[in-house]
């Protein structure tokens, strides 16, 4: 059974799109917030 998922999965992976922004998702996981799909910072708060 493992081996018919894996080799599905080996399949399906050429039809796949690749994420972007993945370098991000640590950042997301870690609770960073996000305005506009640009990181938002302290300097960026003051400013407002």
């Amino acid at each position: 059974m493992l081996t018919m998922v894996y080799k599905m999965g080996l399949c399906a992976e050429d039809s796949w799109r690749k994420l972007r922004g993945f370098r991000h998702l640590t950042k997301v996981i870690e609770g960073v917030k996000f305005k506009d799909g640009i990181e938002v910072t302290e300097d960026d708060k003051v400013a407002a």
